[in-house]
């Protein structure tokens, strides 16, 4: 049975099923404008006030200001997710408004709104399946092409893998240099948000390094982009890398099993939820892009069918760690201990 869906409906839903949870989710999809201004006002109004706090904090001692800087890369993340609302287009009611604050997150984020949000849109359309990997998700392999990959490959698939490059040295790459530069599969739109996105950051930075000086904004500035970037790829990873999720090929595979069943329901401590911006109801999300981020909670609450999902602790989410592989036969994720075990069966 799969741990983040036991109870969940079997992944072959009729019609009728599919009928009765858009109807629920459907109110939830309204943004709404008091919400989402009181957000942008309390998490780009904190960020400022960190930014200041570091300012003031600089001639007195760096042991004030690094932990102001640890704080500002948790409000940077409660940012992303204002920005991944935006390009889902459900953060206001305005297509306009969303681009236009997408665009003003993206350059604090580092992050190129439309490249983002084209790929982050496949990411959607094809999470949980397994013919579909690649785009916008988290290298996974099967068991079965592990073994018969090259021994290059297996060792920079384990090198992926360890935590101190997969939540430290890959998101500060990502965030800083992977994305600075467009896909080649990219459209022109796509391409020059990259380019447009670079110049704004560049200014910005310049800015900046003329207040603060050169070396504490790069210190400051990494420390803010090495948590943030941890601290998010930690939570995209453990949304969609628990033992029992979701994953299956072809025409087997189930737009609503891979959202329910495929990514999973984080249950963190309230501070950290504010930090996240709700999106440990990630179960809702993929179900529903739509709903706000400020929308997830009610809408996870408004029907026994989304709360049979079970919750993933901040406690339990550590196992995701130990498990690399998805087994085929089993349909888990599970470790590389596991290979030994199918060696000592082919002796």
């Amino acid at each position: 049975m799969n741990a983040n869906a036991e109870s969940v409906p079997s992944p072959n839903r009729n019609s009728a099923d599919t009928a009765a949870w858009k109807e629920i989710v459907r109110k939830y999809q309204e943004p709404s404008l008091p919400r989402a201004l009181w957000q942008v006002v309390n998490t780009f109004g904190a960020y400022a006030g960190l930014w200041y706090l570091m300012y003031l904090s600089l001639p007195i001692s760096y042991w004030l200001t690094v932990p102001l800087a640890i704080l500002a890369g948790g409000i940077l993340v409660r940012m992303f997710i204002i920005f991944h609302d935006c390009g889902h287009g459900s953060f206001f009611k305005s297509r306009a408004a969303n681009d236009f604050l997408g665009y003003i997150t993206g350059v604090f984020t580092f992050t190129p709104y439309y490249h983002w949000r084209w790929e982050h849109a496949i990411h959607h359309a094809s999470s949980g399946h397994l013919d579909k990997r690649g785009t916008g998700d988290v290298w996974t392999m099967t068991v079965q092409e592990y073994l018969e990959a090259s021994r290059w490959k297996k060792f920079a698939y384990r090198l992926a893998r360890n935590p101190l490059i997969l939540f430290g040295i890959a998101p500060v790459t990502l965030f800083l240099v992977i994305q600075r530069f467009p896909a080649l599969k990219a459209d022109k739109r796509e391409r020059y948000s990259v380019y447009w996105m670079n110049v704004m950051i560049l200014a910005v930075a310049s800015g900046l390094v003329w207040i603060f000086g050169l070396w504490p904004y790069l210190l400051i500035q990494f420390i803010v982009i090495l948590v943030a970037g941890g601290a998010g790829v930690w939570m995209f990873y453990v949304q969609h890398q628990f033992e029992n999720v979701y994953w299956e090929r072809g025409e087997n595979w189930d737009y609503t099993a891979a959202a329910l069943q495929g990514s999973s329901f984080y249950k963190l401590p309230r501070i950290l939820q504010w930090f996240t911006g709700n999106i440990g109801f990630h179960h809702i999300h993929h179900l529903s892009p739509r709903i706000p981020n400020y929308n997830l909670e009610r809408c996870h609450r408004a029907d026994p069918l989304f709360q049979q999902v079970k919750p993933i602790t901040l406690f339990s989410s550590l196992k995701s760690l130990t498990i690399h592989l998805w087994d085929e036969q089993q349909k888990k994720l599970v470790g590389f201990g596991h290979l030994r075990k199918l060696r000592q069966q082919h002796k």
